[in-house]
């Protein structure tokens, strides 16, 4: 196709014949999508232009040879040079070219194909990058959705990598809901989130409630660190087999004006309609109040808790936030929560509990003569969360394995190591060690 309209342009002794696409020919997962989308010639060779500097990167560089030196020799035909790549890169004037040419009336039919409403913008799957203002729209770069290309070329998506243009890590967790010492009221509020999760869609599919009700669902995990709020959303992830990905703010907020929204744009525009748990910690540091105007700086943070009011509302999948202060998120945030979670320090008998759990199970607990002692009861008294637990097991067992590997001792655990590494946490927080 290429060849041919460069032909029409600059003719030769020989002859290229104008190009049929037969779909009917094509198998694989790109002629699935074709065929369950009953797309035209047109948006299938949209979509194979869009693919076509990801599987040969040079290929339009090499064509264009047959007939010009460089393709910047040839306005019409579009295109640009990739920042690190520096091969051709089709743009939207590409598209019209091979599609269009000279055709006007087709032309403005095949712009059609970038428009809002169109299959391809509206469930982003291929679009064109933004251009500076005044400069032409169809100049802008081909983009397609690196999900939808992973489908196309291997037929399935590859999970993001976290990078600046996907600034958010996949969390998973191999325990259970056993494992989460909490009381009995919260647990029937994160009881609340399994069932949206679970039957949410079969609610706006089956019973049709679709138009009748907000699009997605948002909750907020509020208390100190280490009582198991991020624990939460990886079991919600877990038990309904969706995917939760955790931001991380520092890579999404911006000191540029207008890049947190181009951040977050991305992020969201990537989770949406793929069903993912979007977890945000801390979310305070993007998520708080609005402030009086004083100069350009509160003005433009003012904006960004706006957009992400309407981002999030737009969001059609689950959106967690979790913060240790919840006084610190904006008040139009807290009215628009379907669920607001209070996650406390354990009391007494939860923290035994957790002490339990965390601990190896093949090991001895002893005091310093060697006898069996049950540390879980003897300091569930220090009031320290579900986190901090974690963390003297892990200093605490350490030991133990030092003093099995160098002294060939017993594997015990030793009331004195666990007691060094609670008053080491509470030491941390600035609360005394009795």
């Amino acid at each position: 196709m290429i060849l041919y309209r460069l032909s029409v342009w600059f003719p030769s002794d020989e002859q290229t014949e104008k190009p049929v696409l037969d779909l009917t020919t094509w198998s694989g997962p790109l002629s699935d999508f074709i065929e369950k989308h009953a797309l035209n010639a047109d948006e299938a060779v949209l979509l194979l232009i869009g693919i076509t500097p990801h599987l040969q990167s040079d290929l339009f560089d090499r064509v264009i040879g047959f007939k010009l030196q460089h393709a910047g020799d040839f306005q019409r035909i579009g295109g640009i040079r990739g920042k690190d790549f520096r091969g051709f890169l089709p743009t939207g004037e590409t598209v019209l070219f091979l599609l269009g040419d000279d055709d006007f009336k087709k032309r403005l039919e095949v712009q059609q194909l970038f428009w809002p409403d169109h299959l391809f913008e509206k469930n982003k799957i291929l679009w064109l990058d933004d251009q500076p203002h005044g400069e032409p729209v169809m100049s802008g770069k081909i983009m397609l959705s690196t999900e939808y290309l992973d489908t196309f070329i291997y037929g399935k998506p590859i999970p993001p990598r976290f990078s600046m243009n996907f600034p958010a890590k996949l969390i998973y967790t191999d325990l259970g809901w056993d494992d989460l010492v909490i009381n009995d009221e919260l647990k029937e509020q994160i009881n609340e989130l399994k069932s949206w999760l679970k039957y949410n869609d079969q609610l706006i599919g089956e019973w049709g409630m679709g138009d009748r009700l907000r699009k997605g669902y948002r909750a907020l995990l509020f208390g100190p660190s280490g009582t198991g709020k991020t624990f939460t959303a990886g079991l919600l992830g877990k038990e309904v087999g969706k995917d939760v990905y955790k931001i991380d703010l520092s890579m999404v907020v911006s000191k540029y004006i207008g890049e947190t929204e181009k951040n977050l744009e991305l992020l969201f525009a990537r989770a949406e309609d793929k069903g993912w748990i979007l977890f945000f910690d801390e979310a305070d540091a993007l998520f708080g109040k609005r402030t009086n105007v004083r100069d350009a700086h509160d003005k433009y943070a003012n904006q960004e808790v706006s957009y992400l009011l309407q981002r999030i509302e737009d969001y059609n999948g689950m959106v967690i936030l979790a913060t240790n202060m919840k006084n610190n998120i904006d008040d139009a945030f807290i009215r628009r929560f379907n669920a607001i979670l209070k996650f406390s320090l354990p009391e007494a008998e939860e923290r035994a509990e957790i002490w339990r759990l965390a601990f190896p199970k093949d090991v001895r607990f002893c005091n310093e003569q060697d006898e069996i002692v049950d540390i879980p009861e003897l300091v569930k008294s220090y009031p320290i969360s579900g986190g901090c637990i974690v963390n003297v097991v892990h200093y605490a067992s350490i030991k133990a394995l030092e003093r099995y590997n160098e002294q060939k001792a017993a594997k015990n655990i030793y009331l004195s190591d666990v007691l060094y590494g609670i008053k080491k946490e509470l030491l941390k927080e600035g609360k005394p060690f009795n």
